[in-house]
């Protein structure tokens, strides 16, 4: 029997008897690190001849896979038995009592996201993500936006000073339209989708933040028009606000990623209660004592955002639509600063926070409180 098999075989038989991962990580070393009497034999191997290195290297290399191959069964198996006595000799005391008040609470914001995502999985949306940091053909140029348009000044974009292997600007997206082109561009059509997220702009007020989380809807399907934006706005809106009054009003605008574009209106009216005067949603903005709010910006997607993303505008429409998620947590639970969202002030979350056990559902309702 040569060495190397007499040397392979005690390193296995090692391996087969060490009791702890520690031994078996020293037998491992011993023979595989960078020092291993196998990696000692394969440096040799630059100093045989042609004929010495072609008898000798497949048998270096194949002792090197068997203990290789010994080390990790051997490693499996001692995870197994420690695994198995863990399970064994450590319990849970399910009958302890849990906590008088739960520990912990689910932000407004990551509520309303996980509302808004199942009322649009009812009407048949699935959610789409995509970078935050972006470059400016998909967060401006794909969206037909003009290299002079207004949205790509400094004042209200964040650039960075590097540009991508394309050479294009990279910036931290101002809206998540750019998810829309780039599902867009990745499954083509039909598509029905919403992307929510994280966007940044440089502005903050009581009613504007630098970072702020927005979502917004795509559909693209044959025969689509302006009907049936007006419709899934109005009953998304209806079951968010869980109200039946919800009235909108379209008002032609102006935004160049949709031809034609609208504002969409919400007719909203003053509530007293406990002493309270709150504004609500609800009701025909026109009535005495009601007036409208501007919501959410939307329209058909303009003919050049299609074929930016590839497809033929003779054969596929669509709708788009944006609102910013704050703003819609802040009209339903009746907040009335959006920089608080962001100030970690426990007093607030344990306010206006969730319990993790309240998911929302359509048929228990989005919007209930714990």
């Amino acid at each position: 029997m040569s060495e190397l098999q007499t040397r392979k075989d005690q390193a296995i038989a090692a391996i087969d008897a060490a009791d702890d991962l520690d031994s078996l990580e020293a037998l491992r070393v011993a023979a595989l690190g960078k020092q291993g009497w196998i990696s000692l034999l394969l440096k040799t191997l630059g100093q045989m001849t042609p004929e010495e290195r072609q008898s000798q290297a497949p048998a270096i290399q194949a002792a090197r896979g068997e203990i290789a191959d010994a080390i990790a069964a051997r490693k499996a198996a001692l995870e197994n038995a420690e695994l198995e006595r863990r399970l064994a000799s450590e319990t849970l005391d399910l009958s302890l009592p849990a906590p008088e008040a739960p520990r912990g609470s689910v932000h407004p914001v990551s509520q309303v996201m996980d509302e808004l995502a199942e009322i649009f999985a009812d009407l048949g949306f699935s959610v789409a993500t995509g970078p935050e940091i972006e470059d400016d053909w998909h967060n401006f140029t794909a969206l037909n936006m003009a290299e002079a348009h207004p949205a790509r000044a400094m004042h209200d974009t964040f650039y960075f000073p590097d540009r991508d292997a394309e050479e294009r600007q990279m910036l931290l997206r101002t809206h998540t339209s750019p998810v829309q082109i780039r599902s867009m561009v990745a499954q083509g059509a039909p598509i029905r989708i919403i992307a929510p997220g994280r966007v940044y702009r440089s502005d903050s007020d009581a009613t504007h933040t630098p970072m702020f989380h927005q979502i917004e809807g795509l559909v693209i399907d044959r025969d689509i028009h302006l009907g049936h934006l007006k419709w899934t706005l109005e009953t998304f809106l209806k079951a968010f606000f869980e109200r039946d009054d919800i009235v909108l009003r379209l008002r032609p605008s102006y935004f160049p990623f949709t031809e034609p574009s609208v504002e969409v209106d919400v007719g909203w009216q003053d509530v007293s209660a406990n002493g309270i005067r709150r504004r609500v949603l609800g009701g025909d903005g026109d009535a005495p004592g009601h007036g409208w709010m501007e919501l959410l910006g939307s329209g058909m997607v303009n003919r050049r955002v299609l074929e930016f993303a590839g497809l033929d505008p003779d054969e596929w429409q669509g709708f788009a639509f944006g609102v910013g998620v704050d703003r819609l947590a802040m009209l339903k639970y009746g907040m009335d600063d959006l920089r608080a969202f962001f100030d970690g002030d426990v007093r607030w979350l344990a306010h206006y926070g969730f319990s993790a056990f309240d998911q929302p559902s359509l048929s228990a309702g989005v919007g209930a409180r714990a």
